[in-house]
């Protein structure tokens, strides 16, 4: 990024983030000849380039792999004239006008911003599990799951992801057990007929884990567990432990700047993206914490860019 610390390059519209969301508003932005320039963030491509298949995107009829959708949308939105920047945002300054986005490449300023900065995955904050991370404790089954052929794991969740993760894992793993704190799964019928399905799949219910056992030489070697009915404490033994707990909003660089709710992610008007600071508009799971799909997500980039095209417009009388 051609930038100096007296002149930050300028975009009429800045896109901070390079899933579904802020590719959606990419293409939207860049058809409109905005010429956005987006930043692809810590996770290029976002969540989805930790997902295998993906069989609930309008258009693909066998389904397509996480990482070729995102590559195809980046394609076009580069198709358009879409400047990317390969960086990680270092803080963003919503005072005034334009707004000034830094990152590791240097400093930009923009007109209008979108935020799509997306959601990270949630640990359990449990003891062990931050030391025996990369060690047989994991939050993506797609990046890991191939180091534990033929072993026994177990995926703690009980909702979409946690399902996903566990059929996932079926292709290599011997046994994999869900764990779940209540007594009923909160996933789609048609996940839980999936895993309930599966030979490969048991479940553990009422079940929380308390701790992760083993060390870095020989990996995990099982989970502290305590029955949430009963009270009583054990040790399952396991050889492995994901995590698909849910996630966090990545909003902490936006902490006191723009209306969060309690959860920590924007709060946007109705029917609209737009956010509690003129000209600063929010699109995909950084806004929405209840459906958190990729159709939904993109759905609000193509909203985010019209409302950003919009408010532009007004600006310039």
């Amino acid at each position: 990024m051609s930038t100096s610390e007296h002149q930050p390059a300028h975009a009429s519209l800045v896109i901070v983030g390079s899933g579904p969301a802020g590719l959606t508003a990419a293409i939207y932005a860049a058809r409109a000849m905005l010429q956005p320039v987006l930043i692809t963030g810590y996770e290029p491509g976002g969540q989805l380039t930790t997902t295998t298949e993906v069989e609930n995107f309008p258009g693909f009829a066998e389904g397509i792999i996480g990482t070729e959708l995102m590559i195809r949308m980046r394609a076009q939105a580069e198709r358009f004239g879409t400047r990317f920047i390969e960086a990680a945002v270092q803080s963003i300054d919503l005072r005034g006008q334009p707004k000034r986005v830094a990152t590791d490449e240097g400093e930009i300023t923009a007109g209008a911003l979108i935020i799509a900065s997306g959601a990270t995955a949630r640990y359990l904050g449990i003891p062990g599990e931050q030391e025996l991370k990369g060690f047989g404790v994991s939050a993506c089954a797609t990046c890991d799951g191939f180091f534990f052929t033929d072993k026994e794991i177990a995926v703690v969740g009980g909702g979409d992801s946690a399902l996903e993760e566990a059929v996932f894992l079926t292709r290599f793993a011997r046994k994999v057990t869900i764990i779940h704190r209540r007594d009923a799964l909160r996933g789609s019928k048609i996940m839980q007929a999936r895993a309930r399905g599966n030979p490969k799949i048991r479940f553990l219910w009422s079940t929380v884990v308390e701790e992760v056992l083993g060390d870095r030489r020989g990996g995990v070697s099982g989970l502290k567990v305590r029955n949430a009915a009963t009270g009583e404490t054990g040790v399952f033994p396991t050889e492995g432990l994901f995590l698909a707990v849910g996630h966090t909003p990545n909003t902490t660089l936006l902490q006191g700047q723009l209306e969060l709710d309690p959860k920590g992610y924007i709060v946007t008007a109705a029917k609209s993206t737009r956010t509690s600071v003129p000209g600063v508009f929010a699109a995909g799971d950084v806004q929405d914490a209840r459906y958190r799909q990729a159709i939904t997500a993109a759905g609000s980039g193509c909203m985010a860019a019209l409302d950003a095209q919009h408010w532009l417009e007004e600006q310039q009388g």
